[in-house]
């Protein structure tokens, strides 16, 4: 899709989330929520005792935040397919053998899985969602999460080429 196109849609979804439930978006929440209940199948006790997941397990999809997750999932899911680019593939550079790009990509998705519990927030909550609401907190989130993805590219291009 076009990426101004895709801004103007993603620009209409937060607006609608704002007036539809008075909250931004964010991935974070419902992807917790189904972790703790997945948990709580083999380690209910421990889930249980938890202050904050305790209460997240009985219901998950009561939450809308799970059911934003989950359509955060199939909305790309659907886009690829659609898209015609739905492939199984290892994408990796000339110089990075598959099992390493996976190693990769593994520590990458847990790093950022890990993040937002400590920052208190996701990319989409924070940066979309702070920026949406003038928070001067949001928008240095956007700087520092752009300026990073820039060094990251710049540091991990020649294994590209």
């Amino acid at each position: 899709m076009n990426p101004y196109l895709a801004g103007m849609f993603l620009g209409i979804t937060l607006l609608a989330s704002y007036l539809i439930l008075g909250v931004g978006l964010t991935a974070f929440g419902g992807f917790a929520r189904l972790g703790a209940w997945l948990e709580h199948a083999v380690f209910p006790a421990r889930v249980e005792s938890l202050p904050l997941a305790g209460s997240w397990f009985p219901a998950p999809l009561s939450s809308y935040l799970t059911c934003m997750a989950l359509g955060v999932f199939a909305g790309g899911l659907f886009s690829a397919l659609t898209g015609g680019r739905m492939r199984f593939t290892v994408e990796r550079g000339p110089g990075v053998r598959p099992a390493r790009r996976l190693v990769l990509a593994l520590a990458g998705g847990l790093l950022a899985g890990f993040a937002p519990g400590l920052s208190g927030g996701d990319a989409l909550g924070l940066g979309l969602g702070g920026g949406a609401l003038l928070s001067s907190g949001g928008f240095v989130f956007l700087g520092c999460f752009l300026a990073a993805g820039f060094l990251a590219a710049w540091a991990s291009g020649r294994q590209w080429k």
